[in-house]
């Protein structure tokens, strides 16, 4: 099998390190990533300029754009082989609720979907992760990658992906499967002068998750609450974000006329 291996936080950040380590057993694993962050470029392609791939180490490149671009070289030609499965992670940080909006890890899996083959999107969710330096920080969270894979890829349907998060605990509680949790408003931006007098500013923080219970869904709960009860969250989300439930209605109000 070969896997390629994609993230958001750099191709130099510990948690695409620990990933890439743990899931060689599985077959011939390639990490294609960025060679800075790019954090929050959801699927962005680049368009005004020439991406230059470089093999820093045998099976890893490095490539100045943005998550979704890393997919996209890889699986368009800049191998003379193709991949089985696409994984991205494992992020520095969780991807849960509305941040799935948002995130190049999300935004690479997709594009890896995109192209027809499996892909998942995996993050490290706790407090204390943006600190994190070694890769064994994310042992756990690589170990059960691999274990998840290794029991054979559930079956999607076209243009769908898991959004997985793995809790930053010592040992996990087991895994549910769930639905995409909200976010409230994000907080303020902050305004500040930097040394040379100019005003400049920072994007607020996320807000809180919202508690809801989705009715008809028995025991499925959000991504926040499983990951904060200590299980990893699995959620299948999907390319087509069209509201099918209120089309009805809008054709009636916008188009009936003109049948």
């Amino acid at each position: 099998m070969n896997i390629l291996i994609a993230n958001d936080d750099g191709v130099f950040a510990p948690g695409i390190q620990a990933l890439a380590q743990a899931l060689k057993p599985l077959g011939r694993v390639v990490v294609v990533a960025p060679e800075a962050e790019r954090s929050g470029y959801s699927s962005a392609l680049t368009l005004d300029r020439p991406l230059r791939p470089v093999e820093i180490s045998p099976d890893i490149w490095a490539i100045n754009g943005t998550p979704a671009d890393c997919v996209y070289l890889s699986m368009n030609g800049l191998f003379d082989f193709e991949f089985d499965l696409v994984v991205s992670g494992i992020n520095s940080g969780a991807n849960l609720g509305d941040d799935v909006l948002y995130s190049g890890t999300v935004g690479a899996a997709f594009e890896g979907r995109l192209m027809k083959q499996p892909a998942i999107a995996v993050s490290l969710a706790g407090a204390n992760v943006r600190g994190y330096l070694s890769p064994q920080d994310y042992q756990v969270a690589a170990t059960w990658v691999h274990d998840f894979i290794a029991k054979g890829m559930p079956e999607l349907p076209p243009r769908h992906i898991l959004n997985i998060n793995i809790p930053d605990v010592a040992k996990l509680k087991g895994q549910k499967i769930t639905y995409q949790g909200r976010k409230h408003l994000s907080k303020p931006i902050t305004s500040q002068v930097d040394p040379r007098g100019r005003h400049v500013f920072w994007i607020g923080l996320s807000g809180e998750a919202v508690t809801e219970a989705k009715m008809g869904l028995g025991e499925i709960g959000s991504d926040f609450a499983a990951v904060q009860q200590g299980y990893v969250s699995i959620t299948p989300i999907q390319m087509d974000a069209t509201n099918y439930a209120v089309l009805p209605d809008l054709y009636q109000q916008f188009c009936a006329d003109l049948a």
